[in-house]
């Protein structure tokens, strides 16, 4: 199913090396082709760890969670946990002054898990895997979490590459017409690299997304690592597979990359 999306989707036209993805989480034959079109941009290319940023579905205390397994398993094999990035990065959020990274096991989170079979499809030399899910998803911690990415980005070999992934759906359960002005509203505000920005749109209930921390958090670490240019790839509501433009999800897929700057450096 997937390489049917992945053959099916349209390479975005973006400049620069790809640095991170957006991409939605309901089932694949409801945005699997709008999530391929996003993770398109990854083949051909080698990442030696994917960090997913994902939102929380389920009811925690702890403002941020990991896994405590050593893997995750898909029907494509195991998917490797990179411990020692994840202790790293809890370490730097201590130094940040930033909550504890809590590691749980047996979780429940689909939102983080449906993005592995895509990784495993489009990285096939494979990669080290740093889950990260959001329950606070207030723009304090994406700062903190942020700044914590950063260093730990910043301490590995210059060689080995790092991509970041949000996972988020857009509006539920709106009009196909109400869906389409309130996610139109966020493609621009991810485009905008503004985090400011992106919470007051959000408090002024212009957009909404389950993954709102998580797209910010990505989109606040990698404008300070240097990317400058976010491309939408796709987007599109769940009409379009159930034909009921009464009620709608929304999904966006895009691609955020370094841009023209770094062409000319």
């Amino acid at each position: 199913m997937i390489e049917g999306f992945l053959e099916e989707a349209v390479l975005p036209r973006f400049e620069g090396q790809p640095l991170g993805l957006i991409v939605p989480h309901a089932g694949y034959i409801y945005s699997g082709l709008t999530a391929a079109h996003a993770f398109k941009a990854l083949q051909g290319r080698q990442f030696a760890r994917v960090i997913i940023l994902s939102p929380s579905h389920q009811p925690y205390r702890q403002p941020l969670l990991t896994t405590a397994h050593d893997s995750y398993a898909t029907p494509l094999g195991l998917v490797r946990v990179d411990r020692k990035a994840l202790g790293r990065l809890n370490s730097l959020l201590k130094e940040e002054e930033g909550p504890e990274l809590v590691s749980i096991r047996r979780d429940q989170e689909h939102s983080l898990e449906i993005e592995l079979p895509f990784l495993q499809i489009t990285l096939p030399e494979g990669f080290g895997l740093v889950p990260l899910m959001m329950v606070d998803q207030s723009a304090s911690l994406v700062r903190l979490l942020s700044a914590a990415l950063v260093k730990l980005i910043r301490s590995f070999p210059q060689e080995e590459s790092t991509l970041l992934v949000a996972s988020s759906d857009l509006s539920h359960f709106y009009s196909e017409r109400v869906a389409n002005r309130l996610d139109g509203n966020l493609a621009q505000a991810v485009q905008e690299f503004d985090l400011d920005t992106f919470y007051q749109r959000k408090k002024r209930g212009e957009m909404e997304a389950c993954g709102l921390a998580p797209m910010a958090t990505v989109l606040q670490t990698l404008r300070l690592l240097g990317a400058d240019q976010v491309t939408v790839a796709d987007y599109r509501t769940s009409a379009a597979v159930t034909g009921d433009r009464s009620s709608v999800v929304g999904y966006l897929s895009a691609v955020i990359s370094t841009g023209k700057a770094a062409e000319h450096d």
